[in-house]
C-alpha cells in the first residue's frame, strides 16, 4: 500500500512542523546568550545600548545557527517520529500495510528541500545579515576598535603591484579588509629578488596603494630607516583582501567558487574554500542522514517503549556525526584529504548507518 497524497502532506507538515520548532528554539537560545556576552564586552562601550546590541546579534543569529540545522533535523525528527507513535498513528499506518519506508518518505523529502533551501536561499541570507551586523557594529564601537569585524589569527596575504610582488603579514583585519594591523610586507623587485622588509603599526587601503604608518624599512644595503608614512603599492582591493582571507562560512554560497579561484590565483591555499562549498553542497545528504537515523532510533518505541534509551540512541549518533564531521573538516582543511571526500563522508556514512539499522530492525 502507498501513501496517499493527503496522508503523505500531513506526515510532511509534522515533520517540518518539529522540525522547525526546535530550530526556532535553538535560535532563542543562541540570540540570549549572545546578547549577553556582547553586552558583557561592550557595556563600558561609549554609545552603547541594549537595543543597538540585541539589533547587532539578531542579525548574527542566522549565520551562528548555520551550525544547528543538522541537530534540529535529528531531534526534531526524533521528537516528530515519538509524537506519531504515541498518537498510535504509526501503528494505525503500519497496520494498513505501510512499510517503515514508505511513511518515513515524506520525511526525507523534507529534508532535502530544507537542504537545499538552506544552501541556496538561508546560507546567502545570513552572510548578508551578517554583512550588516558587522556595519552596526562599526558604527557603534568605532571601526578601529569593533569587536565584530577584526581576526585575531596571523593573516598572510600575496600580492602584486607597480613595484612588483610582495608578501604581506599582519595580525589583524579591520573594516572588512581596508585596515591591517600590525603589518610586516616582503617586498620583491620585478625581477623576483629581494628588496626590503617593511614592519608598521597599520596599514589603510587606498587606491592601488597601502599606507603605512610608523613604519620601518630595512634592506640589505642600509640601515633601518624610519618613517611616519610610508607607501607600498598594491593591485588588490579591500573586497579582495577580504574575500582572500576571510572565513570561509563568512562567504555565500554562490560566490565561494569565485573566492577558490581567486584564492588559488593569490598563490594561497583555496582547501577551506573548497572545503566549505562540497559541506554545503552535501547538507541535503546530511540532513537525510539525520531523518534516516532518527527513524531508526525512535521507531521501536512504539513497540517496545524505551523513551530513555532512544533519546540516548539520538545524541550518540549526533555526537558521533558531529564528531566525524569535524574530524572530516580538520583534515580536509589541511589538505590531507579531498575536500569533496571530506565533505560527503559524514553524510554518507549517516544515510549507511541509519540504512543498516533500519534493514536489521524490519526486515532482520
Amino acid at each position: 500500500m502507498f501513501l496517499g497524497r493527503t496522508l503523505s502532506l500531513y506526515f510532511s507538515f509534522r515533520f517540518l512542523r518539529s522540525i522547525l520548532g526546535l530550530f526556532l528554539l535553538a535560535a532563542v537560545l543562541i540570540f540570549l546568550f549572545d546578547v549577553l556576552e556582547l553586552v558583557r564586552r561592550g557595556a563600558d562601550r561609549e554609545g552603547f545600548s541594549v537595543l543597538r546590541v540585541a539589533a547587532i546579534s539578531l542579525l548574527r543569529v542566522p549565520l551562528l545557527l548555520e551550525q544547528v540545522f543538522p541537530f534540529a533535523v535529528l531531534f526534531g525528527s526524533i521528537a516528530a517520529f515519538v509524537s506519531l507513535s504515541r498518537a498510535l498513528e504509526l501503528v494505525v499506518t503500519r497496520a494498513a500495510g505501510v512499510s517503515v519506508w514508505q511513511f518515513t518518505l515524506p520525511a526525507l523529502l523534507v529534508g532535502l528541500v530544507l537542504g537545499t533551501f538552506s544552501v541556496t536561499v538561508y546560507n546567502p541570507g545570513a552572510v548578508w545579515l551578517q554583512q550588516k551586523s558587522e556595519e552596526v557594529s562599526a558604527g557603534i564601537f568605532g571601526s578601529g576598535d569593533s569587536m565584530l569585524m577584526q581576526t585575531t589569527d596571523d593573516i598572510w596575504v600575496r600580492q602584486d603591484g607597480l613595484d612588483g610582488e610582495s608578501v604581506l603579514l599582519a595580525k589583524k583585519l579591520l573594516d572588512g579588509g581596508a585596515t591591517l594591523l600590525d603589518v610586516t610586507i616582503f617586498a620583491f623587485d620585478k625581477a623576483g629578488l629581494f628588496q626590503e622588509r617593511v614592519e608598521a603599526r597599520e596599514a589603510r587601503l587606498g587606491n592601488r596603494i597601502w599606507y603605512l604608518q610608523d613604519a620601518t624599512v630595512y634592506t640589505t644595503e642600509a640601515d633601518p630607516q624610519r618613517y611616519e608614512n610610508y607607501e607600498v603599492s598594491t593591485f588588490l582591493t579591500a573586497t579582495e583582501v577580504r574575500e582572500s582571507i576571510g572565513s570561509p562560512e563568512s562567504i555565500s554560497f554562490w560566490k565561494l567558487p569565485r573566492f577558490i579561484e581567486l584564492a588559488q590565483n593569490a598563490g594561497l591555499p583555496a582547501y577551506r574554500y573548497a572545503l566549505q562549498y562540497q559541506t554545503l553542497l552535501a547538507r541535503p545528504l546530511l540532513l537525510v542522514a539525520m531523518i534516516l537515523i532518527a527513524a531508526a532510533v525512535s521507531l521501536k518505541v512504539s513497540r517496545f517503549g524505551g523513551l530513555g534509551k532512544m533519546i540516548v540512541g539520538g545524541i550518540l549518533a549526533g555526537f558521533v556525526l558531529y564528531v566525524l564531521t569535524e574530524l572530516a573538516k580538520d583534515f580536509g582543511g589541511a589538505g590531507i584529504v579531498p575536500p569533496v571526500v571530506a565533505a560527503w563522508a559524514p553524510g554518507l556514512f549517516g544515510v549507511l548507518m541509519g540504512l543498516t539499522i533500519l534493514l536489521h530492525q524490519e526486515d532482520g
